[in-house]
């Protein structure tokens, strides 16, 4: 047994949507979760600021004696997956473009899939370029949607301003009837209820997180280093407003949040 916490990291709060899966899923494991709540959003920035801002997280992670690491945010996952593997090769990295590309696949059955994420995701291109990789035959539709994070960030996600927004955002996607969505940021599960009043049951939201925390159980698994602890334990760190993350975090996760810090990330 390997009682090693695993490190997760997001630009935020939406990362919280994977530390979920994780406890649900792999309830032996501790977790060291930081969100970057300093400077997000990720998804308007360059790949060089992202890529620079998610190796000072993953080395204040191995800090904390982290075994593995999932990257929960879309926009480093399609922006900077390569170059982090390569800085940080002696540890295992899980990401979660891959596991939304996996999701999709065995989901949709028209073959018309919709994305929607950050600007710097969509504009990478890497959700239609993995799943044409995998079926040329499909038809996949991005949509940018830059509002999203801040109306998670700042608590508004069941507000009656975040279902005029989802609808405007979610509109030109409907118009193309795809049958499944994307949710390209681990923002948006967040507004899942608002999302799926707009797409209604024909349109299948697709969560990455939950793929994502499958991945690492099955290297865990495989490299001899699950744990099996009756009383894992969960940390979390910021770079700002440690407050305001502890309240949101004590909501999605449905527990009281006993281990919260603030990190000056830019010295790592």
């Amino acid at each position: 047994m390997d009682s090693r916490p695993i490190g997760i990291f997001d630009s935020g709060v939406g990362g919280l949507t994977v530390v979920k899966e994780v406890m649900h899923s792999l309830v032996g494991e501790s977790v060291v979760y930081f969100g970057d709540t300093a400077r997000v959003p990720y998804g308007s920035k360059s790949k060089q600021t992202v890529t620079k801002f998610s190796a000072q997280i993953i080395r204040f992670l191995l800090t904390q004696d982290v075994k593995a690491i999932i990257i929960a945010c879309n926009t480093v996952s399609s922006n900077s997956i390569e170059e982090l593997r390569d800085m940080f090769p002696n540890i295992p990295i899980v990401e979660v473009v891959g596991p939304g590309v996996h999701m999709a696949l065995h989901t949709t059955k028209t073959g018309v899939i919709g994305v929607v994420g950050t600007q710097a995701t969509i504009a990478s291109n890497k959700y239609p370029e993995l799943l044409l990789a995998q079926d040329a035959a499909l038809k996949v539709y991005g949509k940018a949607c830059p509002l999203f994070v801040p109306l998670v960030e700042d608590g508004w996600a069941d507000h009656d301003v975040a279902y005029q927004v989802v609808k405007e955002y979610l509109k030109p996607l409907l118009e193309k009837n795809i049958d499944s969505l994307i949710l390209g940021c681990t923002h948006y599960p967040m507004l899942t209820h608002t999302i799926k009043e707009i797409v209604g049951t024909q349109v299948e939201l697709i969560n990455p997180a939950e793929e994502a925390a499958k991945q690492m159980g099955d290297i865990l698994s495989k490299n001899n280093m699950s744990s099996n602890s009756i009383n894992p334990e969960y940390k979390f760190y910021v770079s700002d407003s440690e407050e305001q993350f502890k309240k949101m975090a004590q909501i999605f996760l449905n527990k009281p949040i006993e281990h919260i810090a603030t990190v000056p990330i830019e010295e790592y």
